[in-house]
């Protein structure tokens, strides 16, 4: 059978039309992906992910593309418009990153991060969202909780949230529902897989105000970003970008309460939301 490499689609992103260059370039020289591996001291699959758009391209590849086909600066400026868009799936790309990290880092502003949630607590926040039917609240409730399953095997990655003090005082789905959620979330604070601090009020602004924040430490030692707003998120692979947001997540991780406070403030807020007994009638 005739290998018939992957229709591109050179026109849909600056990363797209990146990889489509590679491929035209590699072509013409009439070279195969192992032998422009060779040429450029990478992989064959890395480079066959970047002509297909389905990897970011490493930052030291367009320099070596354009040594290796005497393209000036031709490559190096398609990657300069690459690493500032975002990917057209980049949300999937998101989940496959997080689902192989060893270490996952996280802020959260307004509400928990999900990997936090309890299941009441997760479809109280999802059915404020007015355009989503019962039926994807459930599905999306689903989905969230079996992302948390990779913290119940035997080799999880270890997982450190800040979260703001607000995060723990609003009550989200009732007092039981919150009760819930702060026993579950007190159970997590402080164990070899997971740790939990509490940005205080008293810290004062600081530059992750208004934002979730999560840091995902890959195998290969690279980290990448996922920021997000209340309307949209955006992923950053590039290492620049992601080495910004490290600093920003470390001067937060400093001025956080330590754990052992972070849990006598979790324990005071449970009190605060604890159910009330129901009389008997």
């Amino acid at each position: 059978m005739v290998f018939k490499p992957q229709a591109l689609t050179p026109y849909l992103s600056a990363r797209h039309y990146f990889g489509s260059e590679q491929r035209r370039h590699r072509e013409e020289a009439s070279l195969s992906l192992v032998q422009l591996a060779g040429v450029v001291n990478s992989s064959k699959s890395t480079l066959a992910r970047v002509e297909t758009a389905e990897l970011m391209p490493p930052p030291d590849l367009p320099s070596r593309l354009d040594a290796a086909f005497g393209t000036d600066k031709h490559f190096h400026g398609l990657y300069q418009l690459a690493r500032r868009e975002a990917h057209p799936d980049q949300y999937r790309r998101y989940m496959d990153f997080e689902g192989t990290a060893e270490v996952i880092d996280q802020y959260g502003a307004q509400a928990l991060p999900g990997l936090l949630q309890t299941n009441a607590y997760a479809r109280a926040l999802l059915r404020c969202q007015e355009e989503l039917s019962e039926e994807q609240v459930e599905e999306r409730v689903t989905a969230r909780m079996a992302r948390q399953e990779r913290q119940r095997s035997d080799s999880p990655p270890l997982r450190w949230a800040i979260i703001d003090e607000s995060v723990i005082l609003r009550r989200v789905g009732g007092p039981a529902c919150m009760y819930e959620q702060l026993v579950s979330l007190l159970a997590q604070a402080d164990t070899p897989d997971s740790k939990v601090q509490v940005m205080p009020f008293s810290a004062g602004p600081h530059s992750l105000m208004g934002s979730a924040l999560t840091l995902l430490t890959l195998p290969n030692g690279s980290t990448v970003a996922y920021e997000e707003g209340s309307q949209a998120g955006y992923l950053y692979e590039d290492p620049d970008a992601a080495k910004k947001r490290r600093r920003q997540y470390e001067v937060l991780r400093a001025n956080a309460l330590t754990l052992p406070e972070s849990v006598k403030l979790i324990r005071k807020a449970m009190e605060d939301h604890k159910p009330c007994d129901t009389p008997p009638s």
